[in-house]
This record gives structure tokens, sequence and C-alpha cells, in this order.
């Protein structure tokens, strides 16, 4: 179903929550793809829709109508192990509270994910300390959660979501709980990775800065497309200012959507 180079098709996906008179659209017959190596922001005010749409592509949710496919393998459909594996092998995520162990060092933290797949030792290591040196993060590797700033952790964070070449790379507000400086690094590494290393990420973010990052921005409203804009040739801070006029036609307050 997938076209080529098109890593992910969301078709007609719709969401809905509980009954009768009660019943809620989070997310109406809402379709977009993701080409292989895009960095892809979704935006949009709070109950817009856009986390429930990131939990159906990440499989903690699962669509009430519609179809996701992921290198043409429709994820809706598979169950049980086959999940676990796909999540395992497939999804790297970055949540806003990082999600570190804080009984393992960083390096741990990081080949922790590889140690699940059963990858040898040496391979690991080489691994974990390849994507170390991507993310800045080489001089911490031997330090504890409670021994790192928000910028470090969710940097160690990221190194876990990307260690396994995940075909995509999911990332739930990555930038807030952290102040602007540590979120600019966060961001300009996620930017690396995404030019440099061609991972595909999908981030869901309320913050323009963040979103001035990605080389798409798809704005939800109501469980529906409500725009789409692409960087192109625009500088980020052209495509700042170019985000915030499309946040303003939004509705909803700022503190909604930024």
């Amino acid at each position: 179903m997938a076209q080529q180079n098109k890593i992910l098709v969301v078709e007609k996906v719709t969401k809905t929550f509980g009954k009768g008179s009660s019943l809620t659209k989070a997310v109406d017959e809402l379709s977009f793809t993701v080409k292989k190596g895009e960095f892809l922001a979704i935006m949009g005010a709070s109950g817009s829709g856009k986390s429930t749409t990131l939990n159906m592509i990440s499989t903690i949710d699962r669509p009430t109508d519609g179809k996701i496919f992921v290198d043409d393998t429709d994820i809706t459909k598979i169950k049980g192990e086959k999940l676990n594996r796909f999540r395992r092998e497939s999804l790297g995520f970055i949540f806003q509270d990082f999600n570190l162990l804080d009984n393992l060092t960083a390096y741990e933290n990081i080949a922790l994910a590889l140690s699940i797949q059963n990858v040898k030792a040496k391979e690991i290591d080489q691994r974990v300390k390849a994507v170390a040196k991507n993310l800045d993060i080489e001089n911490i590797l031997s330090k504890f959660p409670y021994q790192l700033s928000g910028g470090q952790k969710q940097r160690v964070a990221s190194a876990r979501a990307i260690v396994t070449n995940p075909k995509l790379v999911l990332a739930d507000e990555p930038t807030g709980a952290l102040d602007s400086k540590s979120s600019k690094l966060l961001l300009e590494r996620f930017d690396y990775l995404n030019q440099e290393l061609e991972a595909t990420i999908i981030m869901v973010t309320h913050d323009a800065f963040s979103a001035s990052f990605a080389s798409r921005i798809i704005f939800i409203k109501d469980g529906k497309i409500f725009n789409e804009i692409h960087r192109e040739k625009k500088t980020r801070k052209e495509f700042f200012d170019e985000i915030i006029r499309v946040m303003a036609t939004l509705g909803g307050g700022d503190s909604d959507v930024i």
C-alpha cells in the first residue's frame, strides 16, 4: 500500500472515545504520508488530536477505523509477539520525561535497547559510543541519571531511541521539560541525526521554535489536517515566522498552541 520512499502511510484514520451521546472523535479520517529521511512536526492546540495521532503510529493506541502502514506493513493488524518485535526493531521513542532507568548509567540505559535484541557485547559498545559521539554525550556515559541535567538526560534518551537504527523516531514534546538553551542543543542534534544520518523523525510539539527545525509541519485541528507547510529553502527564522502566522489562524489561545 505504501508508495515508493514512503516509510509511513496514514490512511483515513479515525479514533473515537466514549459511547452514545458522549462519543468524541479525537481524530477524524486523517490521511498523510511521511517519506524516508523526513523530519515532520505535528502541531495543534491541546485536544486537537496530535498526541492521539502519535500514539496510534507508535501502536500505544489503535485506530477505531482506517489503516497505518510502516514499510508496507499495516501495523493496526499486528498483535502479540509480532507487535512487541515491531516496537523493538522499528520504533525509537523519545518522551518529555526522559523515561531513563535510575539504577543504570547513561551507557547502560542506551545499551539496554541493544541487549534486548541480543546484539553482541562488542557491537553494543561500538554502537553506543558512535551514537554518543553523534549526540555529544561521550563524556557523561558513566554517570547516572540523577547526576545529569535535563538536557543531558534528553540527549541520552535520544541516543537510546536511535541506537537500534529504527525506521521511525517518534518524539512527544521532547523539549517540554527543558530550558531554552537545552532545547536548542537537543534540536540541533535532531537536525544532525536527520540531515547526516537520514533518521526519519516525527515530532509532536506545542512549540514553534522546536517545530522550525522540521522540514515539514502538519497542523491538526479537531482531528483533521488544518494546514501544512514546508521549510524548503527558507531560513529557520523565516520558517518560524510562517509557523507563528499559521498558529494565529488555528484559533485557541496562544497558551494552548505554543
